[in-house]
């Protein structure tokens, strides 16, 4: 079979069709057994030159979309309509080339391009994507006609119907990674700040709550939301019905003594450290999360890190499944908020952790989210 490397593809693929007409025969085992090598090999040749010319097109792309000018806007719409290919690359996904377009481009042009021109039928991904990253962005609909008239006719099945056409207050400090032709910056603030906190004195009590986890796995989903889609090392979620309504002031000494995997072999005296935290503040927190990803990971973009942030919303504060956006805003606004950090195991302290908590509005529930970018 020496000569099978010498053989282009079509002539290889006719050899491998004509030997496997046939059961194996003692003969033709070792023959089937380089035939396969072979391909193995050239299918590894074959991937990494399609990885290539993947790596090659993100960079027109992006340089596209970040290179300001309506005839650039244009060019790229043309190119993503008539591209047929199917990809892997981080780069040419639909919600990757919505946030880069919302950071690059002026809005007057994406809204004459994208929006007023109905003729790129298959870019509807494209136009819902985008709109999420202009309001987050800060960009009034009400300026730009097309962008006013989208809510109107956006298809209604596409899972980002559901976000509201508008941004809310809690949104309005939303972090956006900054990206140029051939780089960028991104960064998730995980630290608590001084003010709020609510540290329990030191040493803690060593006895265990007998509280149960009651989060069903839809919950459980719905809370992790976020860290799902930024693609994190590694998250939990746990929920718990408290006997007797409870304080805000009592939830800091609450929670190290819940039966939770991410607090298993914490010390009374080892590090605990929590903090009151307002509805923006977690939110942000959450959308960061989602939206540009850890340290290992390019995120889900704007569009599709707000509805992540959104659905974690949704499950840490109990709105059942079905909800509207203002039943979650609602809950959201009328729930008490933590952030915490601890010295236990399942927090690496490495690169980024932290922990989430929310009282609900009658005091009888509580609902956390635990994230770490180590794995």
């Amino acid at each position: 079979m020496n000569h099978a490397q010498d053989l282009s593809d079509d002539e290889l693929a006719s050899v491998v069709w004509d030997m496997t007409a046939r059961p194996a025969s003692p003969d033709d085992a070792g023959h089937l057994r380089e035939l396969g090598s072979l391909l193995t090999d050239r299918h590894a040749a074959a991937m990494e030159r399609v990885r290539a010319y993947e790596r090659s097109l993100a960079h027109v792309v992006r340089t596209l979309a970040l290179s300001p000018g309506r005839d650039n806007v244009a060019q790229l719409l043309h190119l993503l309509d008539a591209q047929r290919t199917s990809t892997a690359h981080t780069g040419l996904r639909i919600p990757a080339v919505a946030s880069l377009l919302a950071e690059g481009q002026r809005v007057a042009d994406l809204a004459a391009e994208v929006f007023d021109r109905r003729g790129h039928d298959r870019l509807e991904e494209l136009r819902s994507c985008l709109f999420h990253e202009l309001v987050l962005r800060g960009v009034d609909i009400d300026d730009f006609p097309p962008l006013r008239y989208w809510p109107l006719v956006r298809p209604g099945w596409h899972a980002l119907s559901w976000l509201p056409p508008d941004r809310r207050a809690f949104e309005s400090d939303a972090d956006f990674p900054s990206r140029s032709l051939r780089g960028g910056a991104k960064g998730t603030d995980t630290g608590l700040p001084t003010e709020g906190r609510a540290d329990p004195p030191v040493p803690r009590t060593a006895v265990r709550s007998t509280l149960r986890d009651i989060a069903t796995q839809e919950v459980h989903q719905d809370i992790v939301s976020a860290v799902t889609a930024g693609g994190w090392g590694d998250t939990g979620a746990w929920v718990f019905t408290l006997d007797e309504p409870t304080a805000p002031e009592d939830v800091p000494a609450l929670l190290p003594t819940l039966p939770m995997a991410c607090l298993d072999g914490l010390g009374p005296t080892d590090r605990f450290e929590i903090a009151r935290r307002p509805l923006d503040a977690v939110w942000c927190l959450l959308f960061a999360t989602a939206s540009m990803g850890g340290m290992y990971s390019d995120g889900a973009h704007g569009a599709h890190g707000r509805l992540a942030a959104w659905r974690s919303l949704a499950g840490l504060t109990g709105a059942p499944r079905g909800s509207s956006a203002a039943e979650v805003e609602r809950r959201a606004l009328h729930s008490t908020w933590f952030q915490f950090l601890a010295d236990a195991d399942w927090f690496h302290n490495e690169i980024y952790d932290y922990g989430i908590a929310c009282l609900s509005p009658d005091r009888r529930r509580l609902a956390v989210l635990t994230a770490t970018d180590t794995d």
